[in-house]
């Protein structure tokens, strides 16, 4: 029996700005891999939240999601995270009340500890360094007043949100979300498509503590990880020198747009070996060894869903990435 075939895929956007483009480009093609991965049945598309990043137009994260919601009917469309740190409680509860009182079942709150940025950028928009280290247990708690039903004698509201009961996901790469995730009884993701390193440790973490709740009564655990599939190996794995090239840059403090793909990417023999530590969970390939792959991942990890995270340069390319992975699904 294939597990593929009976799990659920979601979508991972980075919103990546490619060299020769602009963020208005990268709007548009969210909105179009959208539309696309929504009649391909997949469930969310969620983006996350990065600051002065040349690379990424996902900065204002609430405000994409609601444009990709209201260019899109059914699909869940969320945030994959929030970094809650760099926010009020009350702001996010706001933003993501307004969202579902606009598009009502249809919106996650996907949080995450980080600060998205450099510390520069964590200056600018006035973060507490120390924000998230010992504090995001109680920032989670503080968002979660305001989403909830109105508490007696609560002087301060969410409007929207008080009540919406927008579904929290806690996102992470190490133990520390696992482990809160299962003690609040919440649905974990883990950020695999970019630092698989403890991604089996964490998930044993949160299936072996987790305390059912009202929203969940057992774990549900999601898994990013990168996928890049096209017509032949051959042809995947010169599309994923973009990405290659993408990690090799933030090794080397050189964070730019999204570079077309070459046939060969001038490295050294240790920055490959740190770039492929980056992608360690990854399945590239043709559309067999991507299904072989797909299937031997969820084999290992138990994971109750996978969200695809597929970096190229060209959009018709990652479009076709995820064509290629539906006709797999459903077959």
């Amino acid at each position: 029996m294939s597990r593929l075939a009976d799990t659920p895929l979601s979508v991972l956007d980075l919103a990546p700005i490619r060299e020769g483009g602009s963020a208005a480009d990268t709007f548009r093609e969210s909105v179009a891999l959208a539309r696309l991965t929504e009649r391909l049945g997949f469930t969310r598309y969620w983006l996350a939240e990065h600051h002065s990043i040349e690379g990424i137009a996902s900065a204002a994260t609430a405000v994409l999601i609601g444009h990709l919601a209201g260019a899109t009917e059914r699909i869940r469309v969320g945030s994959g995270g929030i970094m809650l740190p760099n926010h009020p409680p009350l702001v996010v509860a706001e933003q993501f009340g307004t969202l579902e009182t606009l598009y009502p079942g249809r919106i996650d709150l996907g949080l995450g500890r980080a600060p998205g940025s450099d510390g520069p950028t964590m200056a600018a928009m006035r973060r507490d360094p120390y924000a998230g280290v010992d504090d995001f247990p109680k920032r989670l708690a503080e968002l979660q007043g305001y989403l909830d039903d109105e508490r007696p004698g609560q002087r301060v509201r969410a409007v929207p949100g008080q009540g919406t009961q927008v579904p929290l996901w806690l996102l992470g790469s190490s133990d520390f979300s696992a482990r809160l995730a299962a003690r609040e009884g919440l649905p974990f993701a883990f950020a695999a498509q970019f630092a698989p390193a403890q991604l089996f440790e964490a998930l044993k973490l949160y299936r072996d503590n987790f305390r059912p709740s009202a929203v969940l009564n057992r774990p549900h655990a999601m898994v990013g990880l990168p996928v890049i599939a096209a017509d032949s190996d051959l042809q995947a794995d010169y599309l994923a020198s973009t990405a290659r090239r993408k990690f090799l840059g933030m090794i080397r403090g050189q964070r730019t747009k999204a570079l077309p793909p070459v046939e060969a990417v001038d490295w050294s023999p240790r920055e490959q070996a740190q770039v492929e530590q980056f992608l360690g969970a990854a399945v590239i390939g043709g559309p067999e060894t991507v299904r072989e792959g797909l299937e031997r991942f969820l084999e290992l990890t138990g994971a109750d869903e996978l969200m695809l995270n597929t970096d190229v340069y060209a959009a018709e390319d990652r479009r076709r990435s995820y064509e290629i992975v539906a006709e797999m699904w459903r077959s």
